[in-house]
């Protein structure tokens, strides 16, 4: 395939990348966005493999030997996690993807390094400048993802690190990063390339090890954004461009994500950065007397529900570990037969990753047009006869906008607790991922179903 083939190649692969993600924002047209991003990276495949194929130094059969094994191997595991995962464990799995593109990164710096050639004068410092920004990022995503699939997988605590002037050696690293970066230019030697890779391997262990369990969500739209920027560090080590185009995309929508679930959790995107700044340091809400709670079964819920003509289902993590979507959708389904108003509310942290909720739901076959947005849908929650919380707890929280000292103070929630009933499904009174008591547990117009949250709306489909 000829250079002009290759470049025409990438700018239709390019297209087709900004079409996917375009795609991806509405429910509607997600389908149609998965299949542009397939076609587009099908295409750079092969324009890819084709120049690699033409300008290859040990021979065609050779190359294509290696590149086939490594392509082999990668599928091979690739369909292995595809077919073992389940939804609960989505969150830590794209965890664990991030941190492949950090080590591919890391790896693809250090092998330019190495590379023998010679580059013009003008261009030797910005390539070395490349090389070093790249395995940075690179070393930075991987051990910060590693640490972030951990916490997920509750294989470590979900509490934040806490170590003695934990900024200051933050600040501590990025400058005696700057100070290596410069002698690297001058010197061209590996050695400040191999201290810095120390440094930011540790750097990225900290930065994601000091930030709380509740803003999880924010630290894998953040950890997909450092992806995508060593992935175009990467690009401009290997001179590709769609490999450039490909990383921006990735690291600006994943930058432009954070933003937004920080928004959604009133959280300086800063501050949650930095580390530390996450809501499972203090605990406040737990030492407070909010009274009894009230408990319910299957069949008063399924009674409650006849008599309603408005009906809301807030979803959360809950919900996804004990796989409840597909009831909780034939539940919609019945209620709606019946003349009842069913809606979906969606909190956009809802979960452990953004959109965690409206996948379980789409999986479900929930029509879209009635999987509503917390923006779209707080206002109408004390029109509303019955809401069903099932799995969530943070994101309902009544004390983040009522109690300023709370940890979640500020934060936009579900305003639930407005409603005329509201029934919570819980295994017990625990407390969420971030660790404070939920008040709307012990509210008048509160009751609680525990047990198995599959189990309890399968008694309800049943008793309606």
């Amino acid at each position: 395939m000829s250079t002009t083939l290759v470049q025409a190649s990438y700018i239709i692969a390019a297209v087709l990348f900004v079409m996917s993600l375009a795609g991806l924002s509405k429910h509607e047209s997600a389908k149609a966005g998965n299949v542009f991003g397939v076609v587009g990276m099908v295409i750079a495949l092969v324009a890819t493999i084709s120049m690699a194929l033409r300008d290859t130094s040990i021979g065609i059969l050779q190359t294509a030997l290696l590149i086939l094994t490594a392509m082999a191997i990668g599928a091979a595991i690739g369909i292995w996690r595809a077919l073992r995962v389940e939804m609960t464990g989505m969150p830590e799995l794209v965890a664990m993807l991030h941190s492949f593109v950090g080590l591919a990164a890391v790896l693809v710096g250090i092998n330019s390094h190495l590379a023998t050639g010679e580059l013009p004068p003008s261009l030797e410092n910005i390539h070395e400048v490349e090389v070093f920004l790249g395995i940075f990022i690179g070393a930075v995503t991987f051990t910060g993802s590693i640490i972030a699939f951990l916490k997920l997988s509750a294989r470590i605590s979900s509490k934040p690190l806490v170590l003695p002037h934990r900024h200051l050696l933050n600040l501590l690293v990025l400058i005696v990063s700057a100070v290596l970066l410069v002698v690297y230019v001058l010197t061209g030697s590996i050695i400040p390339l191999l201290v810095m890779l120390v440094l930011a391997l540790a750097f990225g262990l900290h930065l994601v090890a000091s930030i709380g369990g509740g803003d999880m969500p924010v630290v894998i739209s953040m950890l997909n954004s450092y992806s995508g920027w060593a992935a175009a560090a990467a690009g401009f080590m290997l001179s590709n461009d769609l490999l450039i185009i490909t990383g921006a995309l990735v690291g600006s929508s994943g930058a432009i994500l954070s933003y937004i679930m920080c928004k959604a959790m009133n959280r300086s995107f800063v501050s949650v950065i930095a580390g530390g700044f996450g809501s499972d340091g203090q605990v406040s809400g737990e030492q407070k007397d909010y009274g009894e709670h009230r408990e319910t079964n299957a069949e008063d819920v399924a009674e409650l529900l006849r008599d309603a003509s408005s009906v809301v289902i807030a979803p959360g993590y809950g919900m996804a570990v004990a796989q409840a979507q597909y009831p909780v959708a034939e539940l919609a389904r019945r209620l709606r037969e019946r003349g009842t108003a069913v809606r979906f509310a969606i909190h956009p942290v809802a979960g452990r990753l953004p959109g965690h909720m409206n996948v379980l739901l789409a999986e479900a076959k929930v029509p879209y047009d009635i999987v509503e947005e917390m923006d779209e849908i707080n206002d109408d929650f004390p029109d509303t006869d019955v809401v069903l919380v099932i799995g969530a707890n943070d994101t309902v929280n009544p004390s983040a906008a009522e109690e300023p000292s709370s940890p979640i103070a500020g934060m936009p929630v579900l305003e639930v607790w407005k409603a005329k009933d509201v029934v919570v499904f819980k295994r017990s009174m625990a407390t969420g991922y971030a660790g404070v008591q939920n008040p709307l547990f012990f509210r008048e117009n509160s009751q609680m179903l525990f047990g198995d949250a599959k189990e309890r709306v399968e008694d309800i489909v049943t008793a309606l």
